[in-house]
Protein backbone atom coordinates (compact mmCIF):
# COMPACT_ATOMS: atom_id res chain seq x y z
CA UNK A 1 0.00 0.00 0.00
CA UNK A 2 3.04 2.46 0.83
CA UNK A 3 4.57 2.19 -2.53
CA UNK A 4 0.63 2.54 -4.06
CA UNK A 5 0.43 5.65 -2.20
CA UNK A 6 4.17 7.05 -3.65
CA UNK A 7 3.44 5.88 -6.91
CA UNK A 8 -0.31 7.91 -7.01
CA UNK A 9 1.54 11.40 -5.64
CA UNK A 10 4.72 10.44 -8.29
CA UNK A 11 1.48 10.40 -10.88
CA UNK A 12 -0.40 13.83 -9.79
CA UNK A 13 2.85 15.32 -9.93
CA UNK A 14 3.81 14.82 -13.41
CA UNK A 15 0.48 14.66 -15.15
CA UNK A 16 -1.25 17.08 -13.08
CA UNK A 17 0.73 20.05 -14.62
CA UNK A 18 0.47 21.59 -18.15
CA UNK A 19 3.76 20.86 -18.67
CA UNK A 20 3.93 16.93 -18.18
CA UNK A 21 1.02 16.64 -20.37
CA UNK A 22 2.25 18.11 -23.30
CA UNK A 23 5.80 16.45 -22.53
CA UNK A 24 5.00 13.20 -22.30
CA UNK A 25 1.08 12.93 -23.89
CA UNK A 26 0.99 15.46 -26.45
CA UNK A 27 4.86 15.43 -27.78
CA UNK A 28 5.15 11.36 -28.32
CA UNK A 29 1.60 11.44 -29.93
CA UNK A 30 3.35 14.12 -32.33
CA UNK A 31 6.42 12.59 -32.94
CA UNK A 32 4.73 9.33 -33.58
CA UNK A 33 2.39 10.72 -35.87
CA UNK A 34 5.25 12.58 -37.88
CA UNK A 35 7.38 9.32 -38.15
CA UNK A 36 4.52 7.17 -39.02
CA UNK A 37 3.81 10.08 -42.06
CA UNK A 38 7.46 9.98 -42.90
CA UNK A 39 8.16 6.24 -42.70
CA UNK A 40 5.15 4.13 -42.27
CA UNK A 41 3.12 6.08 -44.86
CA UNK A 42 2.21 3.38 -47.71
CA UNK A 43 2.00 5.79 -50.08
CA UNK A 44 5.71 6.61 -49.33
CA UNK A 45 6.53 3.11 -50.46
CA UNK A 46 5.05 3.88 -53.74
CA UNK A 47 7.22 4.80 -56.81
CA UNK A 48 6.16 8.45 -58.06
CA UNK A 49 5.79 8.43 -61.77
CA UNK A 50 5.60 12.04 -63.16
CA UNK A 51 4.07 11.95 -66.75
CA UNK A 52 2.45 14.18 -69.54
CA UNK A 53 -0.18 12.35 -72.34
CA UNK A 54 -0.09 14.68 -75.34
CA UNK A 55 -1.91 11.78 -77.08
CA UNK A 56 -5.89 12.62 -77.87
CA UNK A 57 -6.33 8.85 -78.52
CA UNK A 58 -7.55 6.07 -77.01
CA UNK A 59 -4.08 4.51 -76.26
CA UNK A 60 -2.57 6.50 -74.57
CA UNK A 61 -5.79 7.28 -72.38
CA UNK A 62 -5.28 3.47 -72.18
CA UNK A 63 -1.98 3.57 -70.83
CA UNK A 64 -2.51 5.99 -67.99
CA UNK A 65 -5.77 3.87 -66.69
CA UNK A 66 -3.65 0.86 -66.67
CA UNK A 67 -1.04 1.98 -64.62
CA UNK A 68 -2.96 4.09 -61.87
CA UNK A 69 -4.53 0.92 -61.07
CA UNK A 70 -1.04 -0.62 -59.92
CA UNK A 71 -0.35 -0.47 -56.53
CA UNK A 72 3.24 0.56 -56.57
CA UNK A 73 2.72 3.17 -58.79
CA UNK A 74 1.65 6.96 -57.91
CA UNK A 75 1.30 9.02 -61.06
CA UNK A 76 1.73 12.47 -60.93
CA UNK A 77 0.40 14.93 -64.25
CA UNK A 78 2.27 17.04 -66.03
CA UNK A 79 1.79 19.48 -68.25
CA UNK A 80 4.57 19.21 -70.39
CA UNK A 81 7.89 17.06 -71.42
CA UNK A 82 9.67 20.00 -70.13
CA UNK A 83 8.32 19.77 -66.52
CA UNK A 84 8.36 15.82 -66.48
CA UNK A 85 12.54 16.14 -67.31
CA UNK A 86 12.41 19.14 -64.57
CA UNK A 87 10.90 16.80 -61.67
CA UNK A 88 12.92 13.90 -62.87
CA UNK A 89 16.26 15.94 -62.40
CA UNK A 90 14.75 17.14 -59.13
CA UNK A 91 14.66 14.04 -58.12
CA UNK A 92 10.92 13.88 -57.65
CA UNK A 93 10.25 10.45 -59.05
CA UNK A 94 11.72 7.30 -60.02
CA UNK A 95 10.40 7.37 -64.11
CA UNK A 96 9.05 10.07 -66.16
CA UNK A 97 6.45 8.70 -68.80
CA UNK A 98 5.80 10.65 -72.15
CA UNK A 99 3.28 9.75 -74.30
CA UNK A 100 4.21 11.36 -77.71
CA UNK A 101 1.45 13.27 -79.85
CA UNK A 102 -0.83 10.85 -82.38
CA UNK A 103 0.41 8.21 -80.54
CA UNK A 104 -2.62 5.96 -81.15
CA UNK A 105 -2.66 7.04 -84.86
CA UNK A 106 0.53 6.33 -85.57
CA UNK A 107 0.39 2.88 -83.49
CA UNK A 108 -3.10 2.26 -85.74
CA UNK A 109 -1.02 3.23 -89.13
CA UNK A 110 1.71 0.35 -88.08
CA UNK A 111 4.19 2.84 -87.62
CA UNK A 112 7.35 2.98 -84.63
CA UNK A 113 5.47 5.16 -81.66
CA UNK A 114 7.89 4.74 -78.95
CA UNK A 115 6.76 6.14 -75.27
CA UNK A 116 9.65 8.09 -73.85
CA UNK A 117 10.85 6.73 -70.58
CA UNK A 118 12.85 9.59 -68.66
CA UNK A 119 14.99 8.28 -65.45
CA UNK A 120 19.06 9.70 -64.06
CA UNK A 121 19.61 6.52 -62.47
CA UNK A 122 18.94 2.69 -63.13
CA UNK A 123 17.48 1.36 -59.98
CA UNK A 124 14.73 -1.31 -58.81
CA UNK A 125 11.68 0.92 -59.18
CA UNK A 126 12.85 1.59 -62.72
CA UNK A 127 13.19 -1.61 -64.53
CA UNK A 128 10.05 -3.02 -63.03
CA UNK A 129 8.40 0.27 -64.71
CA UNK A 130 9.77 0.25 -67.76
CA UNK A 131 8.66 -3.66 -67.85
CA UNK A 132 5.35 -3.22 -66.90
CA UNK A 133 5.47 -0.25 -69.88
CA UNK A 134 7.16 -2.80 -72.56
CA UNK A 135 4.61 -5.41 -71.88
CA UNK A 136 1.33 -3.25 -72.33
CA UNK A 137 3.16 -1.30 -75.57
CA UNK A 138 3.36 -4.62 -76.95
CA UNK A 139 0.19 -5.69 -76.11
CA UNK A 140 -1.24 -2.35 -77.76
CA UNK A 141 0.37 -3.27 -81.10
CA UNK A 142 -0.95 -6.90 -81.23
CA UNK A 143 -4.62 -4.95 -80.71
CA UNK A 144 -3.10 -2.84 -83.30
CA UNK A 145 -2.74 -5.79 -85.98
CA UNK A 146 -5.70 -7.49 -84.74
CA UNK A 147 -7.45 -4.09 -86.41
CA UNK A 148 -5.82 -4.58 -89.49
CA UNK A 149 -6.29 -8.13 -89.59
CA UNK A 150 -10.20 -6.75 -89.08
CA UNK A 151 -10.28 -4.21 -91.44
CA UNK A 152 -8.21 -5.82 -94.17
CA UNK A 153 -5.73 -2.74 -94.91
CA UNK A 154 -4.46 0.24 -93.06
CA UNK A 155 -5.89 3.36 -94.39
CA UNK A 156 -4.95 6.91 -93.24
CA UNK A 157 -8.40 8.59 -94.11
CA UNK A 158 -10.03 10.33 -91.26
CA UNK A 159 -13.33 8.33 -91.23
CA UNK A 160 -11.53 4.89 -91.17
CA UNK A 161 -9.04 6.39 -88.19
CA UNK A 162 -12.04 6.73 -86.40
CA UNK A 163 -13.72 3.32 -87.24
CA UNK A 164 -10.12 1.77 -86.23
CA UNK A 165 -10.05 3.60 -83.19
CA UNK A 166 -13.30 2.60 -82.22
CA UNK A 167 -12.49 -0.66 -83.01
CA UNK A 168 -9.30 -0.13 -80.87
CA UNK A 169 -11.49 1.09 -78.06
CA UNK A 170 -14.10 -1.80 -78.18
CA UNK A 171 -11.20 -4.25 -78.11
CA UNK A 172 -9.49 -2.97 -75.46
CA UNK A 173 -12.70 -2.90 -73.25
CA UNK A 174 -13.08 -6.44 -73.90
CA UNK A 175 -9.91 -6.84 -73.13
CA UNK A 176 -10.18 -5.68 -69.28
CA UNK A 177 -13.08 -7.28 -68.93
CA UNK A 178 -11.22 -11.10 -69.86
CA UNK A 179 -8.41 -10.13 -67.84
CA UNK A 180 -7.32 -12.61 -65.41
CA UNK A 181 -7.33 -10.16 -62.35
CA UNK A 182 -5.16 -11.64 -58.76
CA UNK A 183 -5.51 -10.40 -55.45
CA UNK A 184 -2.55 -10.00 -53.23
CA UNK A 185 -1.71 -11.88 -50.01
CA UNK A 186 0.32 -10.59 -47.26
CA UNK A 187 2.37 -13.60 -46.47
CA UNK A 188 4.09 -11.72 -43.47
CA UNK A 189 7.44 -13.08 -44.59
CA UNK A 190 9.13 -9.54 -44.12
CA UNK A 191 8.52 -6.52 -41.32
CA UNK A 192 6.41 -4.16 -42.62
CA UNK A 193 8.50 -1.52 -44.70
CA UNK A 194 9.37 1.14 -42.60
CA UNK A 195 8.51 -0.56 -38.95
CA UNK A 196 12.27 -0.43 -37.37
CA UNK A 197 11.78 3.65 -37.70
CA UNK A 198 8.39 4.09 -36.15
CA UNK A 199 9.54 1.24 -33.50
CA UNK A 200 12.64 3.53 -33.34
CA UNK A 201 11.21 6.71 -32.79
CA UNK A 202 8.49 5.64 -30.69
CA UNK A 203 10.73 3.89 -27.96
CA UNK A 204 13.22 6.44 -28.23
CA UNK A 205 10.58 9.13 -27.04
CA UNK A 206 9.03 6.73 -24.69
CA UNK A 207 12.42 7.25 -22.99
CA UNK A 208 12.03 10.54 -22.47
CA UNK A 209 9.84 9.62 -18.97
CA UNK A 210 13.19 8.06 -17.81
CA UNK A 211 14.55 11.78 -17.47
CA UNK A 212 11.72 12.96 -15.48
CA UNK A 213 11.33 9.77 -13.17
CA UNK A 214 15.20 10.91 -11.94
CA UNK A 215 14.51 14.73 -12.04
CA UNK A 216 11.53 13.29 -9.19
CA UNK A 217 13.15 11.51 -7.19
CA UNK A 218 16.35 13.82 -7.44
CA UNK A 219 14.03 16.55 -5.97
CA UNK A 220 12.49 14.64 -3.17
CA UNK A 221 16.01 13.55 -1.94
CA UNK A 222 16.89 17.41 -2.43
CA UNK A 223 13.93 18.76 -0.20
CA UNK A 224 13.70 15.43 2.19
CA UNK A 225 10.59 14.51 0.85
CA UNK A 226 11.90 11.10 0.78
CA UNK A 227 13.78 11.45 4.02
CA UNK A 228 10.79 11.95 5.51
CA UNK A 229 9.09 9.18 3.81
CA UNK A 230 11.98 7.65 4.86
CA UNK A 231 11.72 8.00 9.04
CA UNK A 232 8.01 6.73 8.27
CA UNK A 233 7.67 2.81 8.69
CA UNK A 234 8.37 2.56 5.09
CA UNK A 235 10.63 0.49 3.29
CA UNK A 236 13.72 1.42 0.85
CA UNK A 237 12.75 -1.09 -1.71
CA UNK A 238 8.87 0.21 -1.02
CA UNK A 239 10.11 3.73 -2.09
CA UNK A 240 11.78 2.65 -5.01
CA UNK A 241 8.67 0.47 -5.76
CA UNK A 242 6.55 3.33 -5.85
CA UNK A 243 8.50 5.50 -7.77
CA UNK A 244 8.78 2.48 -10.35
CA UNK A 245 5.14 2.30 -10.43
CA UNK A 246 3.82 5.84 -10.54
CA UNK A 247 6.15 6.07 -13.75
CA UNK A 248 5.54 2.97 -15.14
CA UNK A 249 1.69 3.79 -15.05
CA UNK A 250 2.45 7.13 -17.09
CA UNK A 251 4.13 4.86 -19.36
CA UNK A 252 1.25 2.69 -19.56
CA UNK A 253 -1.24 5.79 -20.29
CA UNK A 254 1.53 7.40 -23.30
CA UNK A 255 1.70 3.49 -25.03
CA UNK A 256 -1.95 3.52 -25.10
CA UNK A 257 -2.12 6.89 -26.78
CA UNK A 258 0.54 6.39 -28.80
CA UNK A 259 -0.84 2.98 -30.34
CA UNK A 260 -4.17 4.21 -30.44
CA UNK A 261 -3.49 7.17 -32.63
CA UNK A 262 -1.02 5.28 -35.13
CA UNK A 263 -3.72 2.34 -35.33
CA UNK A 264 -6.92 4.28 -35.38
CA UNK A 265 -6.63 7.58 -36.26
CA UNK A 266 -3.62 7.26 -38.77
CA UNK A 267 -4.56 3.50 -39.72
CA UNK A 268 -0.69 1.93 -39.55
CA UNK A 269 -0.53 -1.94 -39.88
CA UNK A 270 2.10 -2.85 -38.38
CA UNK A 271 1.35 -6.10 -38.74
CA UNK A 272 0.84 -7.05 -35.31
CA UNK A 273 -1.99 -7.35 -32.72
CA UNK A 274 -2.67 -4.37 -30.47
CA UNK A 275 -2.20 -6.67 -27.20
CA UNK A 276 1.49 -8.35 -28.29
CA UNK A 277 2.20 -4.44 -29.03
CA UNK A 278 0.99 -3.12 -25.92
CA UNK A 279 3.15 -6.09 -24.47
CA UNK A 280 6.17 -5.59 -25.78
CA UNK A 281 6.40 -2.00 -25.33
CA UNK A 282 5.46 -2.51 -21.92
CA UNK A 283 8.12 -4.52 -21.40
CA UNK A 284 10.26 -2.37 -22.51
CA UNK A 285 9.06 0.77 -20.65
CA UNK A 286 9.72 -1.71 -16.96
CA UNK A 287 13.04 -1.68 -18.33
CA UNK A 288 13.29 2.45 -18.59
CA UNK A 289 11.89 2.63 -15.31
CA UNK A 290 14.56 0.44 -13.60
CA UNK A 291 17.00 2.50 -15.96
CA UNK A 292 15.43 5.69 -13.78
CA UNK A 293 15.45 3.50 -10.54
CA UNK A 294 19.31 2.74 -10.86
CA UNK A 295 20.35 5.88 -12.32
CA UNK A 296 18.17 7.77 -9.54
CA UNK A 297 20.41 6.08 -7.45
CA UNK A 298 23.75 6.87 -8.77
CA UNK A 299 23.41 10.63 -9.49
CA UNK A 300 23.97 12.96 -6.53
CA UNK A 301 23.73 16.19 -8.14
CA UNK A 302 20.15 17.25 -9.79
CA UNK A 303 21.75 18.99 -12.45
CA UNK A 304 23.80 15.39 -13.84
CA UNK A 305 19.87 14.44 -14.24
CA UNK A 306 19.72 16.72 -17.83
CA UNK A 307 22.84 14.70 -18.73
CA UNK A 308 20.92 11.62 -19.09
CA UNK A 309 19.67 12.12 -22.59
CA UNK A 310 23.26 12.76 -24.08
CA UNK A 311 24.85 9.81 -21.84
CA UNK A 312 22.25 7.27 -21.77
CA UNK A 313 19.30 7.71 -24.16
CA UNK A 314 20.64 8.84 -27.37
CA UNK A 315 23.70 6.44 -27.24
CA UNK A 316 21.51 3.53 -26.26
CA UNK A 317 19.20 4.65 -29.29
CA UNK A 318 21.99 4.59 -31.34
CA UNK A 319 23.10 1.21 -30.60
CA UNK A 320 20.12 -0.55 -30.26
CA UNK A 321 18.48 0.26 -33.77
CA UNK A 322 15.93 2.56 -33.45
CA UNK A 323 17.70 5.19 -36.68
CA UNK A 324 19.35 2.61 -38.26
CA UNK A 325 19.59 -1.02 -39.48
CA UNK A 326 21.78 -3.11 -36.94
CA UNK A 327 23.40 -5.33 -39.98
CA UNK A 328 25.48 -1.68 -40.87
CA UNK A 329 26.88 -1.54 -37.61
CA UNK A 330 30.40 -2.83 -36.79
CA UNK A 331 30.65 -6.66 -35.60
CA UNK A 332 31.88 -5.62 -32.00
CA UNK A 333 28.86 -2.47 -31.77
CA UNK A 334 26.12 -5.61 -33.00
CA UNK A 335 27.74 -7.35 -29.86
CA UNK A 336 27.34 -4.15 -27.76
CA UNK A 337 23.62 -4.17 -28.86
CA UNK A 338 22.69 -7.08 -27.14
CA UNK A 339 22.99 -4.78 -23.93
CA UNK A 340 20.58 -2.49 -24.17
CA UNK A 341 17.11 -2.93 -24.51
CA UNK A 342 15.87 -1.09 -27.99
CA UNK A 343 17.65 -3.93 -29.61
CA UNK A 344 15.62 -6.49 -28.14
CA UNK A 345 12.41 -4.33 -28.65
CA UNK A 346 12.86 -3.82 -32.02
CA UNK A 347 13.94 -7.05 -32.87
CA UNK A 348 10.30 -8.67 -30.99
CA UNK A 349 8.06 -6.42 -33.05
CA UNK A 350 10.48 -7.31 -36.07
CA UNK A 351 10.01 -10.80 -35.91
CA UNK A 352 5.81 -11.10 -34.71
CA UNK A 353 5.42 -8.61 -37.62
CA UNK A 354 7.29 -10.67 -39.98
CA UNK A 355 4.62 -13.49 -39.51
CA UNK A 356 6.28 -14.61 -36.01
CA UNK A 357 3.94 -15.54 -32.46
CA UNK A 358 4.42 -14.91 -29.53
CA UNK A 359 6.51 -18.05 -28.39
CA UNK A 360 9.18 -17.00 -31.48
CA UNK A 361 9.92 -13.54 -29.00
CA UNK A 362 9.95 -15.26 -25.92
CA UNK A 363 13.99 -14.68 -25.98
CA UNK A 364 13.72 -11.15 -26.21
CA UNK A 365 10.75 -10.71 -23.63
CA UNK A 366 12.46 -13.02 -21.34
CA UNK A 367 15.72 -10.54 -21.74
CA UNK A 368 13.72 -7.50 -21.18
CA UNK A 369 11.80 -8.53 -18.07
CA UNK A 370 15.26 -9.78 -16.64
CA UNK A 371 17.24 -6.25 -17.16
CA UNK A 372 14.01 -4.54 -15.36
CA UNK A 373 13.83 -7.01 -12.61
CA UNK A 374 17.67 -6.92 -12.35
CA UNK A 375 17.98 -2.76 -12.35
CA UNK A 376 15.20 -2.38 -10.00
CA UNK A 377 16.56 -4.33 -7.57
CA UNK A 378 19.74 -2.55 -8.06
CA UNK A 379 17.67 0.41 -7.43
CA UNK A 380 16.27 0.02 -4.42
CA UNK A 381 19.76 -0.94 -2.78
CA UNK A 382 21.59 2.06 -3.88
CA UNK A 383 18.63 4.46 -3.60
CA UNK A 384 19.76 5.61 -0.31
CA UNK A 385 16.91 7.46 0.35
CA UNK A 386 18.22 9.16 3.85
CA UNK A 387 20.66 10.68 2.02
CA UNK A 388 19.76 14.29 0.95
CA UNK A 389 22.25 15.30 -2.30
CA UNK A 390 25.31 17.01 -2.52
CA UNK A 391 23.55 19.89 -4.23
CA UNK A 392 20.52 20.38 -1.28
Amino acid sequence: MNSLHIAWLMIRRTLGRKRGVITFLLLPCLVVTGTVFLFGNEQANRAIIPYVNEDQGVAGEWIISELGHKEEYLLKPMGTEAEVKEAIARQEGSTGLVIPPQYTENLLLGKQAPLELIEMRVSEESYTFRAAVDGMTMGLNQLASAVHAGTGEVSGMASDQQTNQAKLEQLLQETDKSAITGKAVELQIYPKPGLNNVTGFTIMFMMGLLTSAVSVILEDRRQLTMARVYTAPVRSYEIAVGNFLGSFIIGIIQIVLVLGISRWVLHYDAGLSFGVHFLILAAFMLVSMGIASTVAGLIRESKNANMLNSLIITPTCMIGGCFWPLSIMPEYMQKIANFVPQKWTIQAVETISAGGTLSDIQLPLLILFGMAAILLAVGSVILRPSERGMDA
